[in-house]
């Protein structure tokens, strides 16, 4: 393994200025988490572990003799292999469980190895629906699926009376997501007029465009990660297209930050609470642990959701402690039935359902970069 794969959450704390107490007579619970820190979804897989670890290091500062976290990150660049290695290896390495995987495809693609192992994976930063499907036992999710996103913005979609409809998406991706976006759109009487496969690799999009703009569309509903919306927003703004662009979370802070300057507006569904909503109280917490843990962490979506996955995680221990030790088993067991309220933010997990949240949120984001509606 090459020391740049590997990244520790106390060394990068330690890094920041900051290293956990010594409490020699506190359990030191680690976690595991495979992230793309490299590629083209590095913001992304940076932001939610920065997230995680700010969870993390506050738990951490907390008075008392509880336990002490760890996470430990290794970089899959968003490739489906390397995360499946890295599971591998972050569970013969003995982590408690997984937490905050950042590629839904590749959670996907890891699942067999997740399930032989009666691990948990916690609070993976995908709203993919093939992580969650009614066979899996060890998927645990923190916020909505796809299909709660979908049916959101096609009430939108349906208000404006849009009826030409374009929906682009990853080919390598579950074919679960297109299902649950035409039964959003079925649900309203209204049928896919074209789907768009992307290779996530790709180079350029311009055959994508011209199919899009042959096909005539009210609207573009978009499930890929922020690089290619950019590229095809600014093909077809450019061929005068005048219809409405709308993106799930996948696309994550990147594409808010990427818009600005752009002069084009996309309206985006998110699945935490606004970033800057202090009147959550999980906001504020939030942006002060972010604030504490420095090290160029930055504010925004994607972090707050590596935040929340990271806050359950610590919740979590801290009840299977009271039943005397945190073993793989235990944490899934004192999961199956947690309901946390984190400051306006309700987690809750039923034996029946490991779906915690239903909570989203649509946001604007106009033509000049900023977030309005």
């Amino acid at each position: 393994m090459k020391r740049r794969d590997l990244i520790l959450g106390g060394s990068a704390l330690f890094a920041a200025g900051w290293s956990a107490p010594a409490r020699a007579d506190s359990p030191l619970v680690k976690f595991g988490q495979s992230a793309s820190l490299s590629g083209g979804q590095a913001a992304y897989g940076t932001d939610v572990r920065d997230g995680v670890l700010a969870a993390f290091a506050a738990a951490n500062k907390a008075d008392g003799k509880g336990p002490r976290f760890e996470l430990v990150t290794l970089d899959d660049g968003g490739d489906k292999e390397r995360c499946k290695a890295n599971v591998k290896k972050l569970i013969d390495s003995g982590v408690t469980a997984l937490v905050g995987l950042t590629s839904g495809a590749a959670a996907e693609a890891s699942l067999s190895v997740i399930e032989e192992h009666k691990i948990v994976m916690l609070g993976t930063a995908s709203g993919n629906m093939g992580i969650r499907s009614d066979k899996l036992t060890m998927a645990y999710h923190v916020r909505s699926g796809y299909d709660d996103e979908y049916r959101r913005m096609v009430t939108y979609v349906k208000e404006f009376n849009m009826q030409r409809v374009g929906y682009v998406y990853l080919k390598d991706t579950s074919p679960a997501n297109q299902a649950a976006m035409t039964a959003a759109l079925d649900a309203v009487g209204i049928k896919l007029t074209v789907s768009v496969p992307l290779d996530r690799n790709q180079k350029s999009f311009d055959d994508e465009v011209r199919k899009l703009l042959d096909s005539k569309l009210d609207c573009v509903l978009f499930t890929t990660n922020s690089h290619p919306i950019l590229a095809i927003v600014a093909g077809m703004s450019a061929a005068k297209y005048s219809g409405f662009y709308f993106s799930s979370s996948f696309a994550g802070q990147a594409l808010i930050n990427d818009m600005a300057g752009k002069g084009q507006s996309i309206i985006v569904s998110q699945v935490v609470p606004r970033p800057n909503a202090v009147a959550f109280a999980v906001v504020k917490r939030y942006q002060d642990d972010l604030a504490a843990l420095g090290s160029g962490a930055k504010v925004g979506f994607t972090s707050l959701e590596g935040y929340i996955a990271g806050r359950v995680a610590v919740e979590a221990t801290r009840l299977a402690l009271k039943g005397g030790g945190v073993s793989r088993a235990r944490f899934r067991d004192v999961l199956s039935d947690l309901n946390v309220d984190l400051g306006g933010y309700r987690v809750r997990f039923t034996p029946p359902s490991p779906q915690g949240s239903h909570f989203v949120d649509v946001v604007a984001i106009d033509r000049n970069g900023r977030v309005i509606g």
